[in-house]
């Protein structure tokens, strides 16, 4: 789609990744730290308002919802140091989404597929308590991870595109575990700073257009608007 078209059609897509895109180059520069904070929450909060206007379905509604607290949680973690508020709202996200999905389990999964989804139950939470270097902290990580670990797997084996919603949970993930490793392995490393953001940000906007494209075809009469 070209940009034009996506204007047009998607303007609530554009401006996200406009307000994403901004995030990301401006904090680089001289302005300050708090006029960044509302450009970080519009990028996933306009992704909460497509979901809503997009569709009146319960699943699109609640995945709203999840990707409001994002979007908040986005936020808290600028505002403070401490990243107690911020994970408690992405916790909310993982639970509201994992609804979502178990809602819509594919029926059968394959062999290969079903390992995925063990590894990601199993192998997420047993990470995140690995990574950080202060052991305290080591509990509250394992039990996040677990959370992220369940709403990863649980879209993967949803029957929403897998390339899309399932790749951009999978995303979600990988950045999750770079600020997993930023508190331990990859302390003072430039790697997550430069990471976390677009990898997360992508994955959730890959979980947003896929789940609306395919909840719209699979429930016309629920479509709202036709722009958005």
């Amino acid at each position: 789609m070209s940009r034009r078209a996506l204007a047009e059609k998607r303007p609530l897509i554009l401006a996200s990744i406009v307000a994403a895109l901004a995030f990301y180059y401006l904090r680089w520069g001289p302005l300050p730290e708090l006029y960044l904070i509302p450009i970080k929450g519009a990028a996933v909060g306009l992704l909460a308002a497509y979901l809503w206007l997009r569709h009146s379905s319960p699943d699109a509604r609640l995945m709203a919802w999840a990707f409001g607290a994002a979007a908040l949680g986005d936020v808290a973690l600028e505002v403070s140091a401490e990243r107690t508020i911020g994970g408690l709202l992405f916790f909310a996200y993982h639970v509201m989404a994992m609804g979502v999905y178990l809602r819509n389990r594919r029926e059968e999964l394959s062999p290969s597929q079903k390992a995925a989804v063990v590894a990601m139950l199993i192998l997420t939470p047993l990470i995140a308590w690995m990574m950080p270097a202060d052991r305290a902290q080591a509990l509250n990580m394992g039990l996040y991870g677990l959370a992220l670990g369940a709403m990863c797997a649980s879209a993967w084996a949803s029957d929403f595109p897998r390339y899309r919603v399932g790749a951009g949970a999978a995303l979600f993930l990988v950045s999750d575990l770079l600020l997993f490793a930023e508190m331990g392995p990859l302390q003072g490393s430039v790697v997550p700073l430069v990471l976390v953001w677009p990898v997360y940000y992508l994955g959730q906007l890959l979980i947003a257009t896929g789940l609306v494209s395919t909840l719209r075809k699979r429930d016309p009469e629920l479509r709202l608007v036709k722009n958005g």
